[in-house]
């Protein structure tokens, strides 16, 4: 039941709705200011009218328009995140929570202002807001921040508690760039030689087709063997295999439609993955019972598959110990589709082997080796166009003679004739 309380020329609307799942009591509070000029008689009515409207919305679960940000960002995640968004999706914008949150939480949804929400944005973006090493936060990160804020005002503004989502126009400075570090060709050479005299069979394999194919390191290792055609050297994306602090290692669908996808590649990719399927042959005969059928190409000595952490660790701890520089395992990713456009593969066709949902996604990404393939073409032109080696016999020749006071000269290029 609601309970009613006067403060000042202002009535206060308690309703309670239970508790929570820690079991702390819910209660849902609105204020509700006579008009001027009403009679005590027609304040009483209408605030007691106010108080049943109030808790029939409290009851049916419609949210109350002086919600905390935190309650109800809260819902979001109950009734629309974890619902319609990948488990990898959530738990990166849970990670963002504790910054809002100590912001925002205790504030009404719908007396944020813009104003507060770009002062928050500066503030990541030019103070020491990394928790692990006190700097300003990256463009990417902060983004995913203003992204969680307008996915709640959005929410907000479906469930009528307010009526224009404050982070419109929010500006997010573009700060530092991080450029990617990958390896260069004759790095990549080398990490494959190291590879094959000090790396294992499964590093190898790994190592060989993420470079061939450019798989993200998710959909390598959720690949199994029954996606592989050996007949035609053909290699399909299926599934990926993720990793979240709170569900562990799971399966699940590739990131985007476009993810799901078959590639050709050479031989070397197909004698390396047989090589790493004897193997396992092996080790399943000589485990008996013990070992697990997942169907997965890489697993561990038993056959469950591996973390999706372990190449990393592989190719850290093998450049470490042979003094070469390291690059995460996405590198092997950013090389693949920087070798394709350099060798003039075209947007399209790289963005279709990628798997990026869109080519403008892919020509974002890798702007910088779009350009240089570009720089590119008139060079290719002037290859086709080499006049220097015939020059003798193609430059224009002009021979002049004098006849009867004029003056007579004849191009090559269209044999006629003048006078000047």
């Amino acid at each position: 039941m609601a309970t009613i309380r006067k403060r000042g020329n202002t009535y206060q609307i308690r309703v309670s709705a239970g508790y929570d799942s820690l079991y702390r009591q819910v209660v849902h509070t609105m204020t509700w200011k006579p008009k001027p000029g009403m009679t005590e008689k027609q304040i009483e009515n209408e605030v007691n009218r106010q108080a049943v409207m109030f808790e029939e919305q409290c009851t049916r679960g419609i949210v109350p328009t002086n919600m905390k940000f935190q309650e109800l960002a809260e819902k979001w995640f109950e009734e629309y995140a974890v619902v319609n968004l990948k488990k990898s999706s959530v738990q990166r914008l849970r990670g963002v929570t504790k910054r809002i949150y100590a912001t925002f939480g205790h504030l009404r949804v719908d007396k944020i202002t813009r104003g507060q929400i770009q002062a928050f944005i500066d503030d990541l973006s030019r103070n020491g807001k990394n928790f692990l090493n006190g700097k300003p936060l990256y463009r990417k990160t902060i983004i995913h921040h203003l992204n969680l804020l307008s996915d709640v005002f959005n929410y907000a503004i479906r469930l009528e508690m307010i009526e224009d989502n404050p982070c419109r126009n929010i500006f997010v400075p573009k700060g530092e760039k991080k450029e990617k570090e990958i390896y260069s060709v004759e790095e990549m050479k080398q990490l494959f030689a190291l590879a094959e005299q000090y790396g294992t069979l499964d590093y190898r394999a790994f190592l060989t087709l993420a470079v061939y194919s450019g798989f993200r390191s998710g959909e390598l290792m959720g690949l199994e063997w029954k996606d592989i055609d050996w007949e035609n050297n053909v290699i399909s994306v299926r599934r990926t295999a993720n990793y979240t602090a709170t569900d562990g290692t799971y399966t699940d669908t590739p990131k985007t439609k476009n993810s799901l996808r078959s590639l050709k590649l050479p031989n070397v990719v197909f004698d390396i993955l047989r090589e790493l399927r004897e193997e396992q042959l092996e080790r399943r005969e000589i485990f008996g019972t013990k070992w697990i059928n997942s169907d997965r190409i890489f697993v561990n000595k038993l056959g469950k598959p591996l973390y999706k952490g372990e190449p990393y660790k592989w190719q850290k701890k093998l450049t470490v110990e042979h003094g070469m520089r390291f690059c995460d395992i996405h590198s092997l990713r950013h090389f693949n589709a920087t070798v394709l456009i350099r060798s003039g593969v075209d947007a399209a066709a790289v963005s279709s082997a990628l798997g990026h949902s869109s080519i403008s996604t892919t020509t974002n990404i890798y702007c910088h080796a779009f350009k240089e393939a570009q720089a590119r073409t008139g060079e290719a032109i002037a290859a086709v166009l080499d006049f220097t080696s015939t020059k003798s016999e193609t430059e224009p020749v002009i021979k002049r003679t004098k006849q009867a006071g004029s003056e007579r000269s004849i191009t090559p290029i269209d044999n006629t004739v003048k006078d000047r």
